[in-house]
């Protein structure tokens, strides 16, 4: 470790991936290249990585309090099915590796997700934590963030490691988050000592934190810190469609040593406010018809958003399902848009026709039956580009779409792209020539992320249950490692609630 006066060195390192059981897209090491693969000392990816959010937010913590930030390796991968275990392994490896050769440090900040599962690994996070461990050494304080979509074990905080996860939903505050860890990581190795709770919640759901009564919980949670020595509260909301026995929400709790018991009370305390709110005011995600009818009979100025969050590639769907598509064009609806439809055949094929060109396209329907068949269409050529961005967690646009096109058929507009990824901003339609001030109704495929830059643009918000790999019907999937019992208004899993608590200290 380094002097009193010196700097801090702190190791950062990401290995991300939200893992759907039930998602049609295998999970190879092209999907980490195509993505996110960063291993310094080469740059190619190092811009990508340092405004990628959580591994970037977490590298301008550290220098901005002074402290010196060694950059370590970055692997993100859109959501999609189970890592096989050689890539796993592979990645794992290189992880490992780059903690070995950092030399003497004093920190190691993990950016992780929370429900990451390969072939034969059910934990990635909790084995990868243990491995850190041992690789770092017993005196090196390691701190995880989370996506709050991930399912935590008691495992991960038998790996000693201090745990954070964003609270919202969008997730808009990896910033603030980042900067949380890296302080209480700092604390660590001074010699502070903390506790970790965890408070587990066998309740399988998908929340929103804009809206009441979410954001009154997300306020309480921030109102928490700082009382009774509690220093951070999360609400890990879980990812259901991970297919892993311990799949479900929990509370994690940072406490000084002394807080301990309030740290427990209050895990326990929020747990049950949550199970009331998932039980008793479930988000309304409406069939096909009913949100194409609500729709377009809404009042007032601007376009309404219909959420396809089961066709939503950001949990691991394919992203290419015509289920609302056939239908606005059935119903000959007029002034809607659609996008992104994940096609890399039919955007190339526009590509290929040019812009005015009228020609018969097949969308969307080609990866699997939860994508639902082939739409038909008579499509005039709008706008074609290979140089479109979105931003996502970022003031500037920094994700490439790939090559996409805007199409019309009818009175509907569809945009078709070849990169897989949900919308998170209306530039994806925007910068296509596609004025979504103009429309009386606009499908996006994404589940929330999209409402922080399109919520003031539009009139409202529809969510909309649609077959798919992220459907909330969760009776109808194929669970072989989740033991389900239906509630009032959802599903709990059968596994066990468990409380857990354990010191995190770097002894000296």
């Amino acid at each position: 470790m380094t002097s009193d006066l010196s700097p801090l060195r702190i190791f950062v390192a990401g290995l991300m991936h939200e893992t759907n059981g039930f998602s049609p897209i295998p999970t190879s090491i092209d999907s980490f290249e195509a993505d996110l693969a960063y291993i310094p000392p080469s740059d190619r990816m190092r811009d990508l990585a340092l405004n990628f959010a959580g591994y970037g937010d977490a590298v301008r913590a550290i220098r901005d309090a002074g402290n010196e930030a060694i950059e370590g390796p970055c692997f993100w991968a859109q959501p999609s099915g189970p890592i096989s275990a050689s890539v796993y392994a592979k990645l794992k490896q290189i992880v490992l590796e780059s903690v070995t050769d950092a030399g003497p440090i004093d920190a190691v900040l993990l950016v992780l997700h929370g429900a990451m599962i390969a072939e034969g690994v059910l934990d990635c996070e909790a084995d990868l934590l243990t491995a850190v461990r041992r690789a770092a050494g017993p005196n090196i304080p390691i701190g995880g963030l989370l996506d709050l979509h991930g399912n935590v074990s008691a495992a991960m905080l038998e790996s000693g490691a201090l745990l954070v996860g964003v609270k919202e939903y969008p997730h808009i505050d990896y910033p603030e988050r980042a900067r949380e860890l890296h302080d209480m990581l700092v604390e660590l190795a001074g010699g502070a000592r903390l506790t970790m709770t965890l408070r587990t919640i066998p309740w399988l759901s998908l929340q929103g934190t804009v809206e009441q009564p979410m954001r009154g919980f997300v306020d309480r949670m921030i109102e928490a810190e700082g009382a009774d020595d509690i220093r951070s509260v999360t609400l890990m909301h879980g990812f259901p469609w991970a297919d892993w026995a311990h799949a479900g929400a929990s509370v994690l709790v940072v406490s000084q040593e002394t807080g301990a018991a309030a740290a427990s009370a209050l895990a326990e305390d929020l747990a049950g406010a949550f199970t009331f709110i998932a039980d008793g005011a479930p988000a309304e995600r409406l069939c096909i018809a009913d949100a194409i009818d609500t729709a377009l009979s809404a009042l007032g100025e601007g376009p309404v958003v219909i959420a396809d969050s089961s066709d939503n590639p950001g949990g691991g769907a394919a992203c290419d399902s015509t289920f609302l598509l056939r239908e606005l064009i059935d119903r000959g609806c007029q002034d809607a848009a659609v996008g992104m439809i994940w096609d890399p055949q039919a955007a190339q094929t526009a590509a290929d026709a040019g812009v005015g060109s009228k020609l018969c396209l097949r969308i969307g329907g080609k990866v699997g039956p939860m994508s639902g068949d082939p739409v038909d269409l008579e499509c005039e050529v709008l706008a074609v580009r290979a140089d479109v961005k979105q931003r996502m967690f970022s003031a500037e646009p920094n994700v490439p779409i790939g090559l996409s096109a805007a199409l019309r058929a009818g009175g509907v507009e569809i945009v078709v792209n070849s990169i897989r990824q949900q919308v998170f901003d209306p530039d994806c339609f925007l910068q296509l020539g596609i004025e979504l001030a103009s429309k009386k109704l606009v499908v996006v495929k994404s589940s929330q992320h999209f409402r922080a830059l399109f919520d003031p643009i539009v009139r409202s918000t529809i969510y909309c249950d649609a077959p798919g790999s992220l459907s909330l019907d969760f009776a109808k999937l194929p669970y072989r490692n989740v033991g389900l019992v239906r509630s009032r208004a959802g599903f709990i899993s059968d596994e066990p609630v468990t409380t857990v608590q354990r010191l995190i200290a770097a002894p000296h």
